[in-house]
């Protein structure tokens, strides 16, 4: 186990890096490379570990987990396991969870806008595809 990724304890969120800041607590929440893409990934449905994996391929499987950890412990992703071991694990997004997807459709919106600006390419890609708007 990873000492730096927090265990998922959605009763106790982690720490604020500077208490008393918004700006800190929604980094915190969903800053990093990933947090952001799996919220929106989530959003369009549940999915089982491997599913994520097989989705995020630049990922790699011990940063997925932590990142998933971290959405855990701040209580906006649930963890499902669905029996015994090797049973798959299911992901979902919890209520609180769903909260943030209109912060995700912005960004998602402005990333659109972002790609035509510089020139970029929307990826072809449909496993890495982030063009389908967030209900």
């Amino acid at each position: 186990m990873n000492k730096k990724a927090p265990a998922g304890n959605p009763t106790q969120p982690r720490p604020n890096p500077l208490p008393g800041c918004p700006m800190a607590a929604a980094f915190a929440a969903v800053g990093g490379k990933w947090k952001l893409t799996l919220v929106y990934w989530l959003a369009h449905g549940e999915s089982h570990f491997a599913g994520l994996r097989r989705r995020a391929t630049p990922i790699t499987p011990k940063v997925l987990a932590e990142q998933l950890r971290e959405l855990e412990a701040d209580g906006l992703v649930e963890r499902v396991v669905t029996g015994p071991v090797p049973a798959p694990v299911i992901y979902r997004l919890t209520p609180y969870g769903t909260t943030v997807l209109p912060v995700v459709e912005s960004v998602r919106v402005w990333g659109e806008a972002h790609l035509r600006r510089t020139g970029g390419v929307p990826l072809g890609d449909e496993a890495m595809h982030c063009a389908h708007p967030v209900a």
